[in-house]
């Protein structure tokens, strides 16, 4: 069996699976885990797979450490899980309605232990942190991977700074990461200045740099993809669409499709749409060039989660979105507010970010890019309440309404 390895992506560097440096010691370039193939492949890794779902407790009802032979399969006894994953496939006929297609269905990763799909990530991150004897991890955030970062590294034991920009950030996040004990650091600048700061701080400080630059986040990840095609029976919608802000999800869906095929889980590839917001859309503009060159923009979005101008995992992403002739394409803050109002009244909830998802869908249907008739499936990457402000806008649709504590004014209300 082949060693798993860390492989620069830019210049080919192998390191070994210990290696803490999140970037390539030779060119500074992204490193991505090369997973040796698995024991078993096709039927027998699927049914492998599909019987630890009756695990209900220890690492194996996790549903990222389910499919760990294709995640981190040397992670021995370091393994730190909740457990996390195991989020549902939610199926709304208003947001089908809406979006304009006959077969929707909702993977919602708010439904992970710190609300987000973060988790999926932290829990191998956290767990490799441990395998390298990492003395303290650190991260730059917009909120979520401050959250989740905090937890996880409060369960190992292990002190954690978090470098988040101030003023934009939510409060359920920045609550959630002063909560769990991280050193939180209001930097006075946006995400993309302290997520420098963090890789600074990582090389100067030796702290172990937990952002999706690090490979092993992006192996957690994947198993966002490899479970709802689980609960799909293996059987690939014919799009996944996610929101895209420093598409870390985007080079990992990518990643799990890619090794999906290749190890015989799934016969064919389902397309990708990674959705920006408007105002913070260095991806799309790329997209629009078929990938020519970078681009970095000054982000400003209410989608506080993609708010992200000069993306780290760029040239990760090109590869998922190029190797699943899939799309990036862009909404309005306007079509965001919307679009999560719609899932709201569902009874499903989202953050704004999230909502991105679907109001892309709703856009490429509209475009002629998605037919009524295919299946999709938008993931949800955070819990309703991980951005309350949203809710309590003036412009939000469902406002309080104040009255006195008399009866006939309750019956005015409920007639107005």
């Amino acid at each position: 069996m082949t060693n798993l390895v860390q492989v620069c992506a830019a210049c080919g560097n192998e390191s070994a699976d210990t290696d803490p440096h999140p970037r390539c010691a030779r060119c500074h370039g992204l490193l991505e885990i090369r997973i040796p193939p698995p024991p078993q492949q096709g039927a027998a890794l699927r049914a492998l797979f599909d019987a630890r779902l009756a695990v209900r407790r220890g690492t194996l009802a996790s549903g990222v450490w389910r499919f760990g032979e294709i995640v981190l399969p040397t992670a021995g006894p370091h393994i730190l899980s909740y457990p996390e994953g195991n989020t549902p496939l939610l199926a709304s006929a208003a947001v089908a309605k809406w979006v304009g297609v006959n077969d929707l269905v909702i993977k919602h990763e708010g439904h992970n232990p710190t609300g987000s799909f973060k988790d999926r990530g932290m829990t191998v991150g956290v767990t490799q942190a441990r395998r390298v004897g990492a003395r303290a991890v650190a991260c730059a955030s917009t909120g979520n991977t401050a959250a989740s970062l905090a937890a996880y590294a409060a369960a190992a034991g292990l002190p954690a700074l978090v470098l988040v920009p101030k003023g934009q950030i939510a409060a359920g996040k920045l609550a959630q990461a002063l909560a769990y004990g991280a050193r939180t650091l209001l930097v006075r600048g946006n995400f993309d200045e302290c997520l420098e700061l963090a890789d600074q701080a990582s090389e100067r400080l030796g702290v172990y740099l937990l952002n999706s630059v690090n490979p092993f986040r992006l192996e957690g990840q994947k198993t966002i993809v490899l479970e709802l095609l689980q609960q799909l029976a293996w059987e690939p919608p014919d799009w996944i669409v996610l929101p895209a802000g420093n598409l870390g999800n985007t080079a990992a869906f990518g990643k799990a499709l890619e090794e999906a095929r290749g190890w015989g889980l799934i016969d064919r590839v389902p397309r990708l749409a990674a959705v920006q917001a408007e105002g913070a859309a260095p991806f799309a503009l790329s997209f629009r060039e078929n990938f020519s060159r970078p681009h970095r923009v000054k982000p400003h979005t209410v989608a506080t989660a993609i708010n992200i101008g000069n993306p780290v995992s760029y040239p990760r992403a090109v590869r998922a979105i190029r190797y699943t002739n899939g799309v990036v394409t862009t909404v309005t803050d306007d079509a965001i507010l919307e679009a999560k109002a719609v899932v709201d009244r569902a009874g499903i909830g989202c953050e704004p970010a999230s909502a991105a998802a679907v109001a892309g869908a709703q856009r490429l249907v509209r475009e002629g890019v998605i037919r009524r008739g295919e299946q999709v499936v938008a993931v949800l990457t955070g819990h309703l309440l991980k951005d309350p402000e949203s809710i309590t806008r003036a412009d939000y649709p469902n406002q309080p309404v104040e009255i006195d504590a008399r009866l006939d004014a309750l019956e005015l209300a409920l007639r107005d």
